[in-house]
């Protein structure tokens, strides 16, 4: 079918108070384009009914309005909306007659509206989301229509919608075998023959494999074509050599020649797809395979918040997070906790990133008041199939995640339910493999009262010091003894029982045990503390059958705020956080893109980074306790900018692989450390601030293996913009990087300003904002503070036209950069 994007002009208002005799288009509807987050237009406010969930924003009620002219014949055409992603309940009507409706917020779902159009003339399509019900969810949702809608449009005999399905059998780097398959809806009134045709062709379009059938179709039916094609010395796709092809099946009427053979006569539908050719394969002495080769999953959590943006998803977004989660060592990702976007994914398939996709947080039992576990058990089948089918023709996607820390899943009814949705994604596809991601001491249920008693006993403390009521404060320093507790294991064996690999959400300390008691077991750490990554790591490469990390988390979000905040008072972060905390804080990368210092720490863990790296904790708190969670490093910065701090004391993190550590200030040698085994790659330093140069230096085997240094800002502040190296300057949406930075490049991170944006030409200012997890500033406005002396501007093109930015300073200083 015709595949046209749908996502400009569209009215919009809040509904919020809406009646449902009362169908009318409000004098305050404003036009608008899609995708579109009505949340992040909102104001945070301390008394959100969401609390910290959704980073103190409130959701809402929302209408969209678009129309369609009818053109004579449409209501005999198959004429469908398809939308990618609308938070949440969605119900979708089309000259006032319901058409469809979505409760989950992530599905990707199709709606028939031929039947409902008139005629001829205006029809007007209206959706209406219901997000204002309260508690709904953990994280930032957004609401309303934030990804992106397309008009499907075909005759009567057509390719059906997700039924164009391309796996690979078998593959080396000599042959390949290519399945492919096509249900073929004939919804003429009378029989026909019908010219099926596939084919795949490579980068430059040429065809390499094809193959036509004439398929003899009852009036009215369904009829499933496939086809083999062989494909000579393929190029496989893998993280390393990311190549595509272009699978295209074309039906067409058939035609009888003079000799009695068929040929195509009128095409009367056309589908393609772009895929990769690659196998998979997964066993307990080799671990996790493509093509042959084992590779262990150096894996990042992500949320599905595009940062300043929202919820709002863009092609480009989702290119450039991939891209510098790839650079920062990443090979794969975690959808967390549900369907990715296609974009995600095609950025996935091009660029050559694993991705762990998943289906729900909550099952039978909610995790808010007003979440998907209402209506789970009528609508999990079909979310199912909607994930399936949309990531099938996705190299990317390797593994489906039934569930993220479902606390029913190790009873016997979780089990089996486990193995219903597990049972469900093998059928839709057999190629790929299922998990749930399992937090153990949350399946324990009601063997909490005893895990509790038993580790108090083991340790030596009082029951008084260690009860259930204060179980999750003292859950990590008690992690490695109460996640390898019999009843836990008790329960993992009931719920990873049905899926391929265990997920195991902070349970490295079970690796040893089950490679005893469950060698066969496939396991991955599925979400971990991004603090623990260097033993976390030695583990994974030790044993074969676990076959990766995926640190909680890759990219930082909006929502769960303040969890990775570092505090030195009650409130200002961890799991206390108050008003304005807006971020949860837990990334690698913040929510501008830039790499934080955990990000360097994990490269040199994963062994992709020779050179040393340093960060500076914060002088201002020297001698101080820090309030962390488990997910919280230190304090540090990159940084040796402290202005008002000279000559105090100050505690310097050096990371590095070598064994050996040399720390200069301003070329005088300070100390030289060695770096052992237990120091997981992580020495401290302590001296005095004196601005200058910072610089270490590091050896192994008494070899110098790099060095890194850091220097002081100084003089005046120079507003620097750049357009980021992960966008292009054509793209239509353009990231610009803001810097403030001295007359060398070194940027001022104790000197943050305000900062205005302007844009010149046709585009737009789409997010303004820094990595700030408590920033007061609108994202949707012009005007924002730097954060460590950076910011970020998003824009986006409107034409084909000169668009530019301009950047002014408090002080009148101003910068402007063509996009």
């Amino acid at each position: 079918m015709r595949e046209t994007n749908w996502n400009d002009n569209w009215l919009f208002w809040n509904s919020k108070d809406a009646f449902a005799l009362v169908w009318d288009i409000p004098q305050n509807a404003r036009k608008i384009d899609l995708p579109h987050d009505a949340m992040i237009e909102t104001t945070p406010h301390a008394d959100s009914i969401n609390g910290g969930n959704t980073g103190f924003y409130d959701g809402g009620s929302y209408t969209y309005v678009k129309f369609y002219e009818s053109k004579p014949g449409d209501r005999e055409r198959n004429i469908s909306l398809l939308f990618e992603g609308i938070y949440m309940n969605s119900f979708v009507y089309v000259n006032g007659q319901l058409a469809g409706n979505r409760p989950y917020g992530y599905s990707e779902f199709i709606v028939p509206i031929s039947h409902l159009l008139k005629e001829e003339g205006e029809n007007e399509i209206r959706i209406q989301v219901k997000n204002s019900s309260g508690q709904n969810s953990r994280w930032y949702t957004g609401s309303g229509i934030y990804r992106d809608v397309y008009m499907l449009t075909g005759g009567k005999t057509y390719v059906k919608e997700n039924s164009f399905l391309v796996s690979t059998e078998d593959c080396s780097e000599e042959e390949a075998t290519i399945l492919l398959s096509a249900n073929v809806m004939n919804g003429e009134p009378v029989s026909m023959d019908i010219a099926v045709c596939f084919e795949l062709m490579d980068r430059e379009g040429k065809v390499i494999a094809e193959e036509r059938k004439i398929v003899s179709t009852k009036a009215d039916s369904e009829s499933k074509v496939l086809s083999r094609l062989f494909v000579e010395n393929p190029l496989l796709w893998s993280e390393d050599n990311p190549e595509l092809y272009k699978a295209v099946v074309t039906v067409s009427v058939a035609k009888t020649e003079d000799n009695g053979s068929f040929s195509q006569g009128e095409i009367l539908d056309t589908e393609e797809t772009t895929i990769g050719i690659r196998k998979l394969s997964l066993d307990s002495r080799h671990g996790l395979r493509v093509n042959g080769k084992t590779v262990k999953l150096r894996g990042a959590c992500v949320h599905h918040d595009s940062g300043i943006l929202g919820a709002k998803t863009y092609k480009e977004a989702e290119y450039r997070r991939i891209s510098i989660l790839k650079k920062a060592g990443f090979n794969a990702i975690r959808m967390s906790h549900h369907p990715a976007a296609p974009v995600l994914l095609e950025a996935c398939d091009e660029l050559g990133m694993y991705v762990m996709e998943e289906a729900f947080d909550m099952w039978t039992r909610a995790k808010s008041d007003y979440d998907y576990n209402l209506y789970f058990m009528d609508w999990w089948e079909r979310d199912i199939e909607a994930m399936v089918l949309k990531d099938y023709n996705h190299p990317s996607v390797i593994m489906y995640s039934i569930g993220n820390e479902i606390p029913e899943i190790g009873t016997d009814e979780g089990s089996r339910l486990a193995g219903k949705i597990s049972a469900l994604c093998h059928k839709l596809d057999p190629y790929r493999f299922t998990l749930a991601s399992i937090n153990g001491v949350f399946a324990a249920g009601d063997a909490v009262p005893q895990i509790t008693a038993d580790v108090a006993s083991s340790v030596g403390e009082s029951d008084d010091s260690i009860n259930v009521n204060d179980f999750m404060t003292i859950m990590d320093k008690y992690m490695d003894k109460i996640v390898v507790h019999p009843e836990i294991t008790k329960r993992l064996d009931k719920a990873c029982a049905m899926t391929d690999i265990a997920g195991y959400n902070y349970m490295t300390a079970r690796y040893v045990l089950d490679n005893e008691i469950n060698p066969n077991r496939i396991i991955v750490g599925s979400e971990t503390y991004p603090p623990e990554i260097a033993v976390n790591w030695r583990e994974v490469m030790k044993f074969p059958q676990v076959i990766g990390d995926f640190t909680w988390t890759g990219w930082d979000y909006l929502g769960e705020a303040g969890v990775g905040i570092p505090a030195y008072n009650f409130g200002e972060g961890g799991f206390g956080a108050q008003f304005p905390a807006k971020l949860a804080y837990t990334g690698d990368v913040d929510i501008t893109g830039f790499r934080r210092p955990l990000s360097y720490y994990r490269e040199i863990v994963f062994g992709l980074r020779k050179a040393p790296y340093i960060a500076v904790q914060n002088p201002a708190h020297y001698g101080e306790k820090l309030i962390k969670t488990p997910w919280v490093m230190s304090d540090a910065i990159s940084s040796w900018n402290f202005d008002g701090y000279e000559n105090k004391p100050v505690i310097i993190e050096v990371y590095s692989a070598g064994d050996e550590v040399e720390l200069f200030v301003n070329d005088k040698r300070i100390e030289k450390k060695k770096i052992n085994k237990e120091d997981n790659c992580r020495v401290l330093f302590e001296t005095v601030y004196k601005p200058g140069t910072l610089k270490v230096v590091s050896y192994s085997k008494g070899e110098k293996t790099g060095e890194y240094e850091l220097v002081t800002a100084k003089g005046d502040i120079r507003l620097v913009a750049e357009i980021d190296e992960n966008t292009s300057k054509g793209d239509k949406h353009v990231f610009v990087n803001l810097m403030l930075e001295d007359a060398d490049g070194n940027t001022f991170t104790d000197r943050d300003e305000t900062i205005t944006a302007e844009i010149e030409g046709d585009g737009v200012l789409l997010g303004f904002g820094s990595g700030d997890p408590k920033s007061q500033e609108a994202y949707t406005g012009n005007v924002t503070k730097t954060y460590y002396g950076r910011a970020l501007a998003v824009i986006q093109r409107k034409s084909v036209g000169n668009v530019a930015l301009k950047v002014s300073l408090d002080d009148g200083k101003q910068i402007k950069i063509n996009i």
